[in-house]
């Protein structure tokens, strides 16, 4: 996987992240859905979300998860020397270049209650709820392998760390970083543990 130091991501975190910002966004703007009495009007409108909610849902908790059960398979163990990012640092990095993505598709979802109240707010948060679970999935293969999954952000470019073109991905044993399986903040005496048993912190992967 390359010489020398490099930086490595979590998996998780960025699935999670992503997960987080479309639930939020899907809600705030299923919010202000509501105050439109639509061209179906408010009831239909919320029983069209829901459908829309459970169908994104799935989809989005399915979507490569073929293709990441392919690469934890064939994921390498991280090179001895690594700087591993903070999870406020992948989540502010995921953020920054989803930014205007996310205000675009909370208009677009506000918009659409013009004729379906709430709906397209809704299938934002389902697609969000999807992507969350799809994070407690990895999770589960974490403290199940005491493995933590991670991928360099170059690859990831800020976007899906499953997509077709990311080479591969890295695991550290469980205590490597701040965030605990899954993407979540580690807790404080987890991490305080983590950084007494780690030789320097974020300059080594080879925790076990």
């Amino acid at each position: 996987m390359g010489r020398g130091a490099y930086a490595l991501a979590r998996v998780a975190v960025y699935v999670r992240t992503a997960g987080t910002a479309l639930w939020w966004t899907g809600v705030a703007a299923a919010g202000a859905g509501l105050a439109f009495p639509g061209l179906t009007g408010r009831r239909i409108g919320v029983l069209a979300g829901a459908v829309l909610f459970l169908l994104a849902a799935v989809a989005a908790f399915l979507v490569r998860r073929r293709r990441c059960a392919g690469l934890i398979r064939a994921a390498s163990r991280a090179g001895k020397w690594v700087v591993l990012h903070d999870r406020k640092v992948t989540v502010r990095a995921w953020l920054r270049s989803r930014r205007w993505w996310l205000a675009a598709a909370f208009l677009v979802a506000v918009g659409s209650s013009v004729a379906v109240p709430a709906a397209g707010g809704m299938l934002l948060a389902g697609a969000g709820a999807g992507l969350w679970a799809k994070a407690v999935w990895l999770g589960r293969w974490e403290r199940r392998h005491e493995q933590l999954l991670w991928i360099r952000p170059e690859w990831a470019a800020g976007r899906s760390p499953a997509r077709k073109d990311v080479r591969g991905w890295m695991t550290t044993g469980p205590l490597a970083g701040d965030a605990a399986p899954g993407g979540a903040p580690r807790r404080a005496a987890a991490a305080a543990a983590a950084r007494e048993r780690r030789p320097r912190a974020r300059v080594t992967a080879a925790v076990r």
